[in-house]
């Protein structure tokens, strides 16, 4: 049965008419100008992932310079100082 089957697809596929050179021109011109537009497609895709890495490093860099600096043991133990100095005075008032 199967036999008969893959016979009668074989026989169908002879007695299909060859394609034209012309054809298979077209089809090489539609496939390379297909491939052309994915390959602007990744490169305008992948130029725009770049940009974005870069505002998020330019961001990141911005951010780090204008992050409040560290404060020494000092100065921390100072603004402790200060704070509970306000809190004892508005107590005593």
């Amino acid at each position: 049965m199967a036999a008969k089957a893959k016979q009668a697809a074989l026989k169908k596929l002879q007695s299909k008419a060859p394609v034209s050179e012309e054809v298979i021109a077209e089809r090489r011109a539609a496939r390379l100008a297909r491939e052309e537009a994915q390959a602007a497609a990744r490169a305008e895709k992948l130029a725009e992932r770049e940009r974005i890495k870069a505002e998020r490093e330019a961001a990141k860099a911005e951010a780090l310079a204008n992050a409040p600096a560290v404060l020494t043991e000092e100065e921390k133990k100072a603004a402790r100082d200060a704070r509970y100095a306000a809190r004892k005075n508005r107590r005593r008032k």
